[in-house]
């Protein structure tokens, strides 16, 4: 077996050292980060042209796979589900399953809690993903009733 360069080791050292809630904790802030900026950035009464800006609808006018989720995350902060279906549906869809994913797996790492799994196959993330690519080219359709899935 070849000799781990310092980096490596210095790595391996670091991670036999660092207590298992550690990880968790660093997403739960980037979590918090991300929902703080959506609340204080209030998303529904920025500019079109705001920072930060769609790179993909800035130079095609196209809405992106991910457009109108930023919109949609306030709205479910603020309760309004309908508003927020309106701006990404899948979004909000996909949300309850994140949100308990998440919570099975940092429980799981930070105090070896054991919630049941929620079964997701390879075929329920392709059906996912298909669904999304589908909702992300039909929403740019120009004509009714497409039109009302613009953000």
């Amino acid at each position: 077996m070849a000799e781990s360069d310092r980096l490596t080791r210095f790595v391996i050292r670091m991670h036999a050292r660092t207590p298992r809630w550690v990880v968790p904790l660093a997403a739960v802030g980037c979590v918090a980060a991300g929902i703080g900026y959506t609340l204080l950035s209030d998303p529904t009464r920025s500019a079109p042209d705001a920072l930060p800006t769609c790179l993909l609808k800035m130079t095609t006018g196209l809405d992106c796979p991910g457009c109108g989720a930023t919109r949609a995350l306030w709205y479910v902060l603020h309760a309004d589900l309908p508003a927020a279906a309106r701006h990404h549906f899948l979004f909000v869809f996909a949300l309850p399953f994140l949100a308990y994913l998440f919570v099975a797996w940092a429980g799981r790492q930070a105090f070896g809690w054991r919630l049941p799994d929620l079964r997701v196959g390879p075929k329920l993330i392709g059906g996912f993903l298909a669904a999304w690519l589908a909702f992300s080219v039909v929403r740019n359709f120009p004509w009714p009733p497409f039109t009302a899935l613009y953000v």
